[in-house]
């Protein structure tokens, strides 16, 4: 009797053992999240391998819905409004779907997060549709790919690419008014980010004056601060005032040095150069 239960009890270790055994996923799960405007953009997909087999056309179907990765579906979560395709797609969380062609790829962005096949998909559901070009890859992907690229302070490209075959959705988002509402308000408080707003202002085209005066206040509150000094000599640099440029050029050169900073001094000779042409 004490042998049989010592068999049983072994094999029910040896059935447990088996139950915890962890093998890698054949389709793992990426997430990737990009700094995008004021906030953020994350995607999570399942990233299939070719494994000598052809892809699109056959293993993914031309002219179908396809849940744009592997097993679950793919998701992608915007924490600020954005504009694709030229709609608006609110902050939030949504599926991302496609219809692969051979010259050519609709992408979907649906409130739908659970489609896995195309019986599943429904079209009334879809916030934006965006049909763009196919690309032609040089070397062939082996793992299925999303990434984002060409990342800008306003606008950035989801890229998906597989087999030889990548395409491209821009994503874009209107960050002026919120920070210019931002340095509306803090303007208006005691602790005010004088040198922020100036940059803003220098390299977005606004009032190069204002943004003059905003780089005087600074250098005011931290008159140690190379770095204020030279972006204020590149400010008056666009102004048209060289002998002030020059000035303040040269005070920041020597801020630069005395604190050992040789990438300032460096872009300070640089500036000096360029206006004494």
């Amino acid at each position: 009797m004490k042998k049989v239960f010592l068999t049983l009890l072994a094999a029910l270790c040896l059935i447990n053992a088996e139950a915890q055994l962890k093998t890698p996923a054949p389709s793992p799960t990426q997430t990737v999240k990009q700094d995008f405007g004021l906030g953020s953009i994350e995607l999570s997909y399942s990233r299939p391998v070719m494994k000598g087999r052809k892809i699109f056309g056959d293993l993914v179907p031309f002219g179908n819905v396809w849940r744009t990765g592997a097993n679950s579906a793919t998701l992608v979560t915007f924490s600020d409004e954005v504009t694709i395709g030229g709609k608006k797609v609110p902050a939030g969380k949504y599926g991302l779907l496609s219809i692969p062609n051979k010259d050519s790829w609709t992408l979907i962005i649906s409130k739908q997060l659970d489609v896995t096949s195309p019986a599943a998909y429904k079209a009334e559901s879809d916030v934006v549709r965006v049909d763009v070009n196919t690309m032609k890859l040089e070397e062939k992907t082996e793992s299925f790919t999303i990434q984002f690229a060409n990342v800008k302070p306003t606008s950035c490209e989801l890229h998906i690419m597989w087999e030889n075959t990548a395409v491209s959705l821009p994503i874009s988002t209107d960050v002026d008014k919120k920070v210019m509402t931002q340095i509306d308000q803090l303007m208006n408080k005691d602790t005010r980010p004088y040198f922020n707003a100036a940059m803003y202002y220098m390299d977005n085209g606004k009032d190069l004056n204002q943004a003059l005066s905003w780089f005087d206040k600074a250098v005011e509150m931290n008159a140690a601060a190379f770095w204020i000094h030279h972006q204020r000599a590149n400010c008056l640099a666009k102004l048209g005032k060289k002998a002030e440029a020059k000035a303040a050029a040269e005070k920041s050169k020597e801020l630069a040095a005395a604190a050992k900073n040789d990438d300032y001094v460096k872009l300070n000779e640089k500036l000096l150069a360029d206006l004494n042409k």
